[in-house]
């Protein structure tokens, strides 16, 4: 039988691989496409180590979905949200609100 639980880490670390090589796509390009980015995914790591016990810094999250601390990932990878992303951004909270 398959450890659905070995599936989805090997999954997620994945996925965070992807987006720490993919420093090109915006947060902002994330949420509006998919409603969640990079934060939220370290906000749900948070979430999911302080269930199992085993709480986790908000900085300390962040550097395992980033790959490095988050000020360093900013400086290098974040520019500003352009007015088109602002405007997409503000339809998308209303279409992936629950």
């Amino acid at each position: 039988m398959t450890d659905h639980t070995a599936l989805e880490a090997a999954a997620f670390r994945r996925l965070v691989q992807h987006l720490q090589q993919r420093s090109d796509v915006q947060n902002i390009d994330l949420m509006i496409l998919a409603g969640f980015c990079r934060n939220c995914l370290s906000n749900w790591y948070q979430e999911a180590a302080e269930a199992a016990g085993t709480p986790v810094g908000k900085d300390q999250a962040r550097e395992i979905v980033y790959g490095m601390p988050f000020e360093q990932w900013k400086r290098l990878h974040q520019t500003d949200a352009t007015p088109e992303q602002l405007a997409a951004f503000d339809a998308a909270q209303r279409r992936h609100a629950p």
